[in-house]
């Protein structure tokens, strides 16, 4: 398992009964994780000491519950990477910290290709990954049918001093996205992709991961550059191995250019324990 171990900002101080406490810089929170199916806490005394706990409930959703002030957003800093944090409905954030795992090698990726890379980074979300293939120096086309979260996004880039860089933003469909850019006949070296277990585009496309990504991935092939870089896939689905991932790369991509395979799980490691958080999958492409 790959695991995000550079964090300043941000730990897991305990994982318990379905739940994760979170240290966000100075803010403590707690979250619902289905992962953690483990009953000890190990450190009773830290769930003391909590700003904001997010309760699910029975008839879906749930709400956050305010011991003590939390404010409306508040910055965290990964390395040189800064992201702005706000709770939110449905128990997110805004970041996925594990994450962090990827941002490196992404970072280091570019950073080590000694020529110009264009990055096109689908369901982007508030932007993590482009940041961080920004700060590497890396032109990057960010996608994602929520305007709300590609404000988000760009709110980001701005905290991380990168505001001059050259990032597209673009709300939109991600597959109706790709179809022009091959019309359009642009290129990329790097493809990132983070697709919901289930979504709806921006005019109520209806997107499923088990029936929808093999077909996406090998879209996306159509949009790589005669040198590509790499190609990430994310995947929080449950019931989705690291493995199919890698075998739809294998059918796809890996059929047109040569290059190394690799998936696996990303987590986190719990402060002062043993204990790690599997938090994802992804599955890669490079060369």
């Amino acid at each position: 398992m790959n695991i995000a171990k550079e964090w300043k900002d941000y730990e897991i101080l305990d994982m318990a009964n379905g739940e994760k406490l979170e240290r966000w810089k100075d803010v403590v929170l707690v979250r619902p994780d289905p992962q953690i199916i483990w009953k000890n806490k190990s450190f009773p005394e830290k769930w003391k000491n909590v700003n904001a706990k997010y309760t699910r409930s029975n008839t879906g959703g749930g709400h956050w519950d305010y011991n003590k002030k939390v404010p409306q957003s508040w910055q965290v800093k990964y390395k040189n990477l800064t992201f702005n944090i706000k709770p939110m409905g449905f128990k997110h954030t805004g970041l996925f910290p594990e994450q962090a795992v990827n941002w490196d090698w992404m970072i280091d990726k570019i950073q080590n290709a000694n020529r110009e890379i264009k990055v096109l980074n689908l369901f982007a979300y508030t932007g993590g990954a482009t940041v961080a293939c920004s700060y590497a120096g890396a032109s990057v086309c960010h996608v994602d049918s929520s305007k709300g979260m590609t404000t988000w996004a760009k709110e980001n880039i701005e905290s991380s001093g990168l505001g001059n860089r050259p990032v597209r933003f673009i709300v939109d469909d991600v597959v109706k996205f790709v179809n022009r850019e091959i019309r359009r006949g642009n290129k990329y070296d790097a493809i990132i992709m983070d697709p919901p277990s289930y979504g709806r585009g921006a005019n109520g496309e209806v997107w499923k991961f088990e029936e929808n990504i093999s077909d996406l991935v090998e879209l996306c092939s159509k949009v790589l550059s005669d040198k590509p870089l790499f190609f990430l896939i994310n995947s929080y689905t449950t019931g989705i191995s690291s493995t199919v991932l890698e075998n739809i790369l294998k059918l796809t991509v890996g059929k047109k250019y040569k290059g190394k395979l690799e998936s696996g799980e990303i987590g986190l490691k719990m402060e002062d324990s043993n204990l790690v958080l599997p938090c994802g999958i992804y599955g890669r492409w490079e060369k």
